[in-house]
């Protein structure tokens, strides 16, 4: 078929913006009700943009209630058009038609938080109960089918229906988040079988991926191990891309969230004493004691942070190796002692994001990476200038657990800001969720901040909007805190 280069006589080269969107597509919107037409089967939804569509429904369309993990088919068990009023949350899922100069939408699939208007079904007392109890069964069963619990038949990936994919890595952070899970998992369960689990994931931890230098005083551990029956090969500096050949913080401080935990339950004194000599780790080799922070790399061989092997990574900083300590296991190691040493500690961290991470007179989000100086490396590897959605909501968190122990304004102030510009800028207001990767600045002409790579919402993101608007309004109370909470964790 030969291509139109010209316009002809009676045609147009620029379509109306009808025109190029003439065809269906399917797609969500989530919002609130606000007008119910009975009669004609419609009913208007406004989203969290104040966009209003109207939502027809069809002989098709079916509705059930939002449901936990482990649970059936969740029917209202009423016809859909009664339990629609103003004021309901919803997803309606449909099809979009371009007719008479606008845009149709007939609803396919409707997801409801309750039976009632008003109604959060993940606000029931045992939602999060029952979820993690799912959740740990999976792993469970997925890791240990014949009930014996040995970490030697650990693998790292699981299929979606929990078939171990054979392989001899075991890494040192994936048992840790693990462990992490299991202990959690015990913590509000009381199941005696999920704490032997992760008291005997943390022992294996110790026995296998655990280094001791005893003149230096610190721990160090290994980033994983190859098990091939009884032979084990053990792999110190890093095999991730981006990590090569280094030791990153985040491996080390990921290393103690699953022990931490567990030893939140049992107070074993061998666990405190691993947690004491890997912050000794910290303290000793990552810490920029000149300009603050923490190094995000040191060299294998040497324990510099400055070595010219590390490449991209020398003398650098960003947010795992400054702020993730809080949520990874600092908190938790400050709560299962109340020493004051691990008190400060967490202000320290919260100190240094107030003073070097924001950066709203250039962009909404925080700048994540750093040189020794605290300039802004905007060149690393895939990060460049970019945001990561997820970090922004994390800090926000963190610091106000951090302001409950340490109360500052300053605290407060920045993560009621992020609370504030996230939406825009974050937040898919169609259709709920939050995104993965974004562009930090907008270029010229553009409208909008670019997703890097896709507009998908990771599981991770999604967390971490619903601990920072659940703790954001569990501290201030503030309605739209709660609003953001609950619509987070519907899309959840």
């Amino acid at each position: 078929m030969a291509m139109k280069l010209r316009e002809q006589p009676g045609e147009k080269m620029h379509p109306s913006k009808e025109e190029k969107m003439h065809f269906t597509f399917s797609d969500t919107i989530a919002g609130y009700v606000t007008t119910v037409d009975q009669a004609r089967k419609t009913f208007t939804l406004k989203t969290a943009g104040d966009r209003e569509f109207q939502v027809k429904l069809t002989n098709t369309t079916y509705a059930e209630l939002v449901r936990n993990l482990g649970e059936p088919f969740q029917d209202p068990g009423v016809p859909l058009e009664s339990l629609l009023a103003p004021g309901r949350y919803l997803f309606a899922c449909g099809i979009f038609y371009p007719e008479a100069g606008d845009f149709g939408f007939e609803a396919k699939h409707v997801i409801l938080t309750g039976r009632n208007n008003d109604e959060y079904r993940f606000e029931t007392p045992d939602w999060w109960v029952q979820q993690i109890r799912a959740l740990a069964d999976f792993y469970f069963n997925a890791q240990f089918p014949d009930g014996v619990i040995d970490y030697r038949n650990y693998r790292t990936h699981l299929t979606l229906e929990g078939q171990k994919i054979e392989s001899t890595r075991q890494e040192t952070d994936t048992i840790s988040r693990m462990i992490y899970g299991f202990a959690s998992a015990y913590l509000l369960t009381g199941e005696d079988r999920y704490l032997e689990a992760a008291e005997k994931g943390t022992e294996y931890l110790r026995e296998h991926m655990r280094a001791i230098d005893a003149d230096e005083e610190v721990v160090y551990w290994y980033h994983a191990m190859d098990v091939r029956g009884s032979r084990e090969r053990k792999i110190f500096a890093s095999q991730f891309g981006d990590d090569y050949d280094a030791i990153p913080a985040y491996e080390q401080i990921y290393a103690l969230a699953g022990p931490v935990q567990t030893f939140r339950v049992t107070g074993d004194p061998r666990i405190l004493r691993d947690a004491e000599m890997t912050i000794n780790l910290f303290d000793k080799f990552f810490r920029d004691r000149e300009k603050g922070g923490y190094f995000s790399h040191i060299d294998p061989l040497t324990f510099n942070p400055r070595d010219e092997t590390l490449g991209q990574d020398q003398a650098r900083k960003n947010w795992n190796s400054v702020g993730d300590h809080a949520p990874a296991y600092l908190i938790n190691l400050w709560l299962a002692t109340g020493e004051k040493k691990y008190a400060d500690f967490l202000a320290y961290t919260a100190d240094t994001i107030v003073e070097h991470f924001q950066d709203y007179e250039h962009s909404p989000f925080v700048q994540e990476r750093f040189h020794e100086d605290w300039s802004h490396d905007e060149t690393w590897s895939w990060q460049q200038n970019r945001a990561v959605v997820g970090h922004n909501l994390k800090i926000a968190w963190n610091l106000m657990r951090i302001h409950h122990l340490r109360p500052g304004e300053r605290y407060t102030a920045l993560a009621r800001k992020i609370a504030e510009v996230m939406p825009a800028v974050g937040m898919d207001s169609q259709r709920g969720g939050w995104y993965d990767v974004m562009e930090r600045v907008r270029g010229t002409g553009e409208e909008w901040n670019r997703f890097v790579w896709h507009d998908r919402k990771a599981w991770w993101q999604q967390e971490q909007a619903i601990l920072a608007y659940l703790i954001l309004h569990g501290s201030l109370k503030e309605p739209g805190y709660l609003r953001l909470a609950r619509e987070s964790v519907a899309f959840y």
